[in-house]
């Protein structure tokens, strides 16, 4: 029985960045503390209804160090207040560019999200950059941005999304990038897709080369558990994997959820709620309604004909495609905007699937070695 649900929260939808592939539809809005109260007591009300114990909440944009750290510390008190009043723990979590962060987030970030913040970064980037300025200028603030968070103690995790240039350097040049350029260890690799606006650089996205990818995650896994896993350097999903595999307890990403209906939602800093930011910013067909135009959030929920869909979606892809997967119990048939961005429906498997089962079988084998080193040098120690 679940207990808890994750909220992806979109405090603004303004951006300082020009990311060529980003599928969010950008626009001025910020979201006022009068209207987070409202919002917070409406979702906050309905885990009483649901006997949910804990609301996640992870800040994005748009770019959500646009507001300022004191609004933030403000909307940490409100939050609390409120948690507090119905018997219910919050946590956070903050994911940034990190363009606009310098010493004066360190207090926030310390204390509302537990000295850890989200960024993200492609290597060799092709697309992200500043409007008007090349990749390089992005790359070189967001390095110098990064360093000095880290040197302030806070721990930096990073996203990346394989590119075509990705590909052709091949996994050991973009892992010695991260973890030996950078000093970066802890950062999830994510596969691309053409959400949003059609563009040129979208088109150029390797989400049909599906072998090359899977060779990609392939060798990174190599490469990582050869140089990073025993030194504590956190490759996702890959680590997730490997503790799946290996009976430990894990959180393994959402796009892997047996239906994301279930436990995760977004809403934006105009009120919109949707399955997840990407859905929220790019598809308002699929929107589940406005919480500020409702006087339930349980009924915006069940009253939606867009949240019906997502729910329908396990049952129609057992019946079409995967019923017979080995790995369904695990991937139940990816992520529903990965495949709506590729095929235009809800009901197909994610166009990665060739690439899961890759993933999957690598961390399996994986774990299974593992677990007969240890075997082994157990046997050693009792000789």
């Amino acid at each position: 029985m679940k207990s808890h649900i994750s909220l992806i929260l979109l405090s603004t939808l303004q951006c300082n960045a020009d990311c060529e592939y980003c599928f969010e539809n950008k626009t001025t809005d910020r979201l006022t503390l009068d209207r987070l109260g409202e919002m917070i007591r409406k979702v906050l009300d309905y885990m009483v209804e649901k006997s949910l114990a804990t609301l996640n909440i992870y800040w994005q944009g748009g770019e959500a160090m646009l507001l300022p750290p004191s609004w933030y510390e403000q909307a940490n008190d409100l939050i609390r207040r409120e948690a507090e009043a119905r018997g219910k723990h919050v946590s956070h979590g903050l994911q940034s560019n990190m363009l606009s962060y310098s010493a004066r987030w360190n207090k926030v970030i310390a204390e509302m999200f537990g000295n850890s913040v989200g960024t993200s970064l492609d290597y060799p980037n092709l697309h992200r950059k500043l409007l008007g300025q090349t990749p390089d200028s992005y790359n070189d603030i967001w390095a110098r941005r990064v360093r000095e968070a880290r040197a302030a103690g806070i721990e930096v995790q990073v996203i990346a999304v394989p590119n075509k240039a990705t590909l052709e350097i091949g996994a050991e040049r973009f892992y010695r990038h991260f973890v030996d350029e950078l000093g970066i260890t802890d950062f999830q690799v994510n596969t691309p897709f053409p959400g949003g606006e059609a563009t040129a650089a979208k088109k150029e996205l390797p989400v049909a080369e599906v072998e090359a990818l899977s060779r990609f995650y392939s060798e990174l896994a190599d490469v990582w558990l050869e140089r990073g896993y025993r030194n504590g350097v956190r490759v996702g999903p890959l680590d997730a994997l490997l503790q799946h595999f290996s009976h430990q307890p894990t959180t393994l990403p959402c796009i892997w959820g047996d239906n994301c209906a279930n436990t995760l939602v977004s809403i934006d800093a105009r009120g919109y709620v949707a399955q997840c930011d990407c859905w929220v910013t790019s598809y308002p067909d699929y929107h589940f309604g406005n919480i500020f135009e409702c006087d339930s959030f349980g009924e915006l929920l069940r009253n939606s004909p867009a949240r019906r869909k997502f729910n329908e979606r396990p049952i129609q892809l057992i019946q079409r495609d995967c019923l017979s997967c080995d790995y369904l119990s695990l991937c139940h048939g990816g992520c529903p905007v990965r495949t709506f961005t590729v095929h235009g429906t809800l009901f197909e498997k994610d166009p990665y699937c060739g690439l899961y089962k890759t993933m999957f079988g690598r961390m399996e084998r994986a774990a299974r070695e593992l677990a007969r080193e240890a075997t082994a040098a157990r046997g050693v120690a009792a000789a």
